[in-house]
């Protein structure tokens, strides 16, 4: 059996979140229908807000995983932590370095062998 995408099911209960309210009022309450339209649009945000929060986050999913397919998630401070990290070993000599650059090498055979 066929499910229901999550972007048809959300959209469905958002209108029924408007129409219904709208309804009612019109009807029952017997108020203009652009008054009634207005509160019923508020009524709509306040119910589709608290209630349908669920459905909202897997259309945000399904919509973020659609529109970005296979593609890793870019994570700006990574890329300036490497950098950050490859400009500190550059500027950082190694241990042996360090000792070798301290050391005077001879430069003679003769200071060769006198050590």
């Amino acid at each position: 059996m066929n499910r229901v995408p999550a972007a048809v099911r959300y959209t469905v209960l958002r209108l029924l979140a408007f129409a219904v309210p709208l309804l009612l009022l019109v009807f029952l309450t017997g108020l203009q229908p652009w008054i009634a339209a207005i509160i019923a649009a508020i009524i709509g945000l306040c119910v589709s807000y608290i209630f349908l929060r669920t459905p909202r986050e897997t259309v945000a999913q399904e919509l973020f995983a659609r529109r970005h397919g296979d593609k890793p998630v870019p994570h700006d401070d990574e890329d300036a932590e490497d950098a950050a990290l490859d400009a500190d070993t550059v500027r950082t000599p190694r241990a042996e370095d360090a000792t070798a650059a301290e050391a005077p090498s001879a430069s003679t055979p003769e200071e060769q062998q006198g050590r």
